[in-house]
């Protein structure tokens, strides 16, 4: 398992979509590469357009910044994502185009392989220690919305700023992790499924 570390914000990697109708800020993919079991990106959306598919795939998307996003579903389905932080989760296969409702928005996406890991996204607000355990299973994601935040010294870390990411890992046992500051932030605990 890769070591715990910070991603600044400004070290994301600008890419194309992957049908080429629009841009995203790649975080991370683990592991990187193609055959990612997990990844984070910021979608910038500046114009109404088809998603990508990505069949085998759940996702999750988060309202970031802008006034709104309309997801239309090909089964007739609608969803509207309005500020300040309102979010779907839906299947990657499932054809879907996103509608500005105003202007350009940016979207936080979680996309993770449904047979490889699992996962769940928490919206929370950063008053004092915050306590996060990792474990050879459970890593965590931690995206800060807004403010700042400080790790504890024993995890080694740099600070926290408003839309850098932390990743929290373990490669023995399990290991806690205090995260210190003020502000939002958005927690993402991902298992990986272990067969039996």
């Amino acid at each position: 398992m890769p070591p715990s570390r910070v991603i600044p914000a400004n070290e994301y990697r600008r890419e194309r979509w992957k049908n080429g109708l629009g841009w995203t800020r790649q975080i991370l993919r683990e592991p990187d590469g193609e055959d990612w079991q997990w990844r984070l990106s910021i979608a910038e959306i500046e114009r109404d357009a088809p998603f990508s598919a990505f069949p085998g795939i759940d996702r999750e998307l988060v309202l970031l910044h802008g006034n709104g996003l309309r997801l239309r579903f090909a089964d007739g389905e609608q969803v509207v994502l309005q500020p300040p932080h309102e979010r779907a989760r839906f299947a990657g296969e499932r054809e879907v185009s996103g509608e500005l409702l105003d202007g350009v928005t940016h979207d936080f996406n979680l996309m993770w392989r449904r047979d490889a890991v699992q996962a769940e996204l928490l919206h929370r607000p950063l008053v004092g220690p915050m306590l996060f355990f990792a474990e050879p299973d459970v890593q965590w994601a931690i995206h800060l919305l807004a403010g700042q935040g400080r790790f504890d010294e024993a995890a080694c870390l740099p600070p926290l700023w408003a839309g850098d990411t932390a990743v929290l890992a373990s490669s023995a046992g399990r290991r806690r992790y205090v995260l210190e500051g003020g502000g939002e932030l958005l927690a993402i605990r991902i298992q990986r499924i272990v067969p039996p």
